[in-house]
């Protein structure tokens, strides 16, 4: 079989894959970025990547996944090596660009060093879901507010703004941003009572056209609680493009505060 190697970001995802996973991979981090409860074997800078693609052949590593929050960070110009400086151009451009932009200059990156860069569905597809109503019960009211909230990510996706929103009766209450879903959550649940309609849902769906290999939209436990706080009747998702942490704890915390759990 061929090695694979897992660049690990910050959050409980890489835990989450590499526990799906039948052999260990080899676990990467970029500097500052360490995965939660995930040993680290070789941690990275982005003005060395020349170098650490390197590494990543002398450990005979055929292919690369990518899994966790990692945010643009702060280069030091002296530490570029020769090649990765040539790099640095199209990093730039495509920071400029955007997120997804960004990440598929680095998968060009990874694929042009000769490794086949694979997503989370590829390798651990039992984190995504497939379609049907997992705990509670979905009512008409909630089957209108999906459809509206699927249409809302689908147009913050083509813009490259968000994967989430907020709608309840209709109305819709937040969207994600660059402050990312709890912080949306938070604001959902201290909007007066006044001013919104009473439940609603949390949407997350992957952007219109993105590269699912990488940077594919996560729930969790936390996730659950965020909304039950907020107010929200429930979490609904795109089926089969949405990974959870994990599910059978979802269930049961979703359960005990009687939300409904839909990947739609």
């Amino acid at each position: 079989m061929s090695k694979l190697a897992l660049i690990a970001g910050q959050g409980g995802l890489p835990a989450a894959l590499i526990a799906a996973l039948p052999e260990r991979p080899f676990v990467c981090a970029l500097d500052g970025f360490a995965p939660d409860d995930v040993v680290v074997d070789q941690v990275f800078r982005v003005e060395r990547l020349a170098l650490f693609l390197r590494l990543l052949e002398d450990q005979d590593i055929t292919r690369v996944a990518f899994a966790g929050a990692v945010q643009r960070p702060r280069l030091d110009p002296s530490l570029f090596d020769p090649h990765t400086a040539q790099m640095v151009p199209r990093l730039l451009a495509a920071m400029q660009a955007g997120d997804d932009a960004t990440l598929r200059a680095v998968i060009g990156i990874f694929e042009e060093a000769g490794f086949e860069v694979v997503g989370v569905e590829a390798i651990a597809p039992a984190l995504l879901p497939g379609a049907g109503v997992l705990a509670g019960v979905v009512s008409a009211r909630d089957e209108k507010d999906a459809t509206r909230a699927a249409a809302i990510v689908a147009a913050l996706g083509a813009v490259d703004v968000g994967q989430g929103c907020v709608v309840a009766q209709g109305l819709c209450l937040a969207v994600e941003a660059l402050p990312g879903t709890d912080a949306m959550l938070a604001s959902v649940a201290v909007i007066p009572a006044s001013l919104r309609p009473a439940g609603g849902l949390f949407y997350k769906a992957a952007k219109p056209g993105q590269d699912r290999r990488i940077d594919l939209p996560t729930l969790g436990v936390a996730t659950v609680q965020r909304a039950a706080e907020a107010g929200l009747s429930g979490l609904c998702w795109q089926a089969g493009s949405v990974i959870c942490l994990d599910l059978p704890a979802m269930v049961v915390e979703a359960q005990a505060r009687g939300l409904f759990l839909w990947a739609r």
